[in-house]
């Protein structure tokens, strides 16, 4: 049996270059007669350490890293194919102090499996929930994931219970489960690395949803920038046909449920759940009007299940420990544990999955090391790029959805960008409306317009021109977008705007102003 060494084969990794490390650790063995497996893993989700090469020796897993193709040799050299001793000798990767302090429920397999091999799917704990929810009446499948307290995670934070519950009881001859997978965010990764390193517990999730909900077809619609995640999707999907896990009997049983992947050609306002809809119709996506919701009149008129990839994937979990046990990390409303994707200017990028509760100065300062650049951190945005900004005056906020809506925040899909005391935050106000008029589907006039006026106007205080007025103006125009906006895309974008003028006016001065007080 020859030796397996992981070399990670998530989108990040290969932009640092990881597959010239597999190749260069293919060649270093061939030359050197030593029998090995490379195995393309998933990411563990530190980013600064990768591309990590982890070795499987009797005394478990030693990782190394970051490891370059002129590493190689070295590391051959100092014989790390028995866990030896090397200069990126990082020892065993699960007590690396980043990764130790999560608590990985759904994330439990990512970088550990071969995100392609169903029987080491299974062999770690795969599956276990399907069987489950095999043995329950659906009604009781959907109760199990209400009672769980699992809401949203791509960023509404709606209870998904509930919504199960209404296309469970709705009347039709066809329903349907469909993934949202259009990660579009700033500083989000989590959705991608779940389809690019665990991809059957995505699969598995879809097909508990349309267990509970009686939906036979499902839709997993992920954005073209995404090659990676794409092609491993898709063998996934075809691995699971095969295996029986999709198509007329479901394990065995009497279900049928199958599903396909679609790929979006990048507009940002797909990520929102009619846009996608009418984009999977082959129509122009652009918002529909609620109602009707499309949990009762979805995907081709019919009930549809609309989730986003964490959501769906936390639910294998819930069926196989228990309500009761997801339902016990977490605090108030917001339960079960969360991705967090840390990133910007930050010492320790990465994925972190942890219970809501940790306070956003814990999670930049102690989890993410602080700046990258050692400089002080000036703002943190949390939630994408309609997120608001966040100073240091408040991370003392819990991570949760309702202390974070509180502040005049909201989470989002948790990613967390971080910024230092360089950061001009006019520019990331301007940068708002601009991204905002830019992506709208132009349906609406609050966002296409109101967004156009906005970059215009923000010019104007950078110019000097009548700051009072047009900060006025601004404020104005935010509070309009905010209410009459059709969607989240012109209904958020004053997130960011006006939190970065209450909490940074020194930043809105006009030009020579801030000269002056320089």
């Amino acid at each position: 049996m020859s030796l397996k060494i992981y070399v990670p084969r998530d989108s990040a990794a290969l932009a640092l270059g990881a597959d010239k490390v597999a190749k260069a650790i293919a060649g270093e063995a061939a030359k050197r007669g030593s029998e090995i497996t490379i195995v393309r893993n998933g990411s563990r989700g530190m980013t600064w350490l990768e591309p990590m090469v982890e070795v499987e020796t009797p005394a478990g897993r030693v990782a190394y890293g970051p490891v370059k193709p002129a590493d190689v040799a070295s590391l051959f050299e100092a014989d790390f194919i028995n866990g030896n001793s090397h200069s990126l000798w990082l020892g065993d990767p699960e007590a690396i102090p980043f990764f130790a302090r999560q608590q990985r429920l759904t994330f439990a397999r990512c970088g550990l499996t071969d995100p392609l091999s169903l029987e080491d799917y299974e062999a770690h704990g795969g599956l276990s929930g399907l069987r489950k929810a095999l043995e329950l009446a659906p009604i009781e499948i959907v109760k199990q994931v209400t009672e769980s307290g699992l809401r949203g995670r791509g960023g509404a934070g709606f209870p998904t219970g509930i919504k199960w519950q209404t296309v469970h009881d709705a009347k039709a001859t066809n329903k349907y489960i469909v993934c949202n997978a259009d990660e579009g965010d700033s500083g989000t990764f989590a959705d991608r690395m779940i389809m690019e390193g665990d991809p059957f517990v995505l699969i598995e999730g879809m097909a508990i949803a349309g267990i509970a909900t009686g939906a036979t077809k499902g839709y997993i619609y992920i954005r073209s920038e995404y090659p990676e995640a794409i092609k491993i999707m898709r063998e996934a999907v075809a691995i699971a046909q095969r295996a029986g896990l999709l198509g007329w009997n479901v394990l065995g049983s009497p279900n049928m449920f199958d599903m396909e992947v679609r790929v979006g050609a990048g507009a940002y306002v797909c990520g929102e759940e009619t846009a996608l809809l009418n984009s999977l119709e082959g129509k122009r996506g652009v918002v529909r009007a609620k109602p009707p919701l499309p949990a009762i009149e979805g995907l081709f008129g019919k009930p549809t299940v609309i989730n986003n990839v964490i959501s769906l994937a936390s639910v294998p979990i819930i069926l196989d420990k228990g309500a009761a046990f997801y339902k016990d990390f977490g605090i108030g409303r917001s339960r079960g544990t969360m991705p967090l994707q840390i990133a910007g200017n930050v010492k320790h990028a990465g994925l972190f999955e942890a219970a809501f509760g940790m306070t956003l100065g814990e999670i930049v300062n102690e989890i993410g090391g602080g700046t990258a650049t050692g400089r002080p951190v000036k703002a943190v945005q949390v939630g994408g790029p309609l997120g608001a900004y966040f100073p240091e005056s408040l991370f003392d906020t819990p991570f949760d959805y309702e202390a974070f809506a509180a502040k005049g925040g909201l989470i989002g899909h948790a990613g967390i960008v971080v910024f230092d005391d360089t950061a001009d935050m006019l520019n990331q106000a301007r940068f708002a409306m601009e991204f905002c008029a830019i992506e709208s589907c132009g349906k609406c006039t609050p966002c296409r317009i109101g967004s156009t006026r906005g970059v215009e106007t923000i010019d104007k205080i950078r110019a000097g021109i009548e700051p009072e007025k047009n900060l006025a103006l601004v404020t104005d125009l935010c509070n309009t977008m905010k209410f009459g906006s059709l969607c989240a895309l012109g209904g958020f974008t004053p997130y960011p705007v006006m939190s970065a003028i209450t909490h940074f006016p020194e930043d809105f001065a006009p030009v020579p102003m801030r000269e002056a007080a320089e």
